[in-house]
């Protein structure tokens, strides 16, 4: 008779902890899109983009992708999610 009851809800701190390692798991699949963005830019037309054009516009996704993952690591490290991790 001493059942533990299990909320339905979980507590917001620990929702957005897991939604934030949610988007840290779909980060690697952001970037491999971005990066494919290049091939569907037309080429053998007019509107050819330029090579320059498209080693920016890679580099700038990989530098937009390592700080938003460094940031994601550090909000995550501040609420302690790396202890609860290793427990796993």
């Amino acid at each position: 008779m001493n059942e533990r009851r299990t909320s339905l809800f979980l507590e917001r701190q620990s929702y957005r902890r897991r939604r934030l390692v949610d988007v840290v798991r779909v980060l690697p699949l952001i970037g491999a899109v971005l990066w494919a963005v290049p091939l569907l830019w037309p080429s053998g037309t007019e509107d050819v983009v330029s090579t320059s054009n498209a080693i920016v516009y890679v580099f700038t996704v990989w530098l937009v992708m390592v700080v938003l993952g460094a940031v994601l690591a550090r909000i995550l490290s501040r609420a302690g999610l790396g202890e609860e991790q290793e427990d796993r």
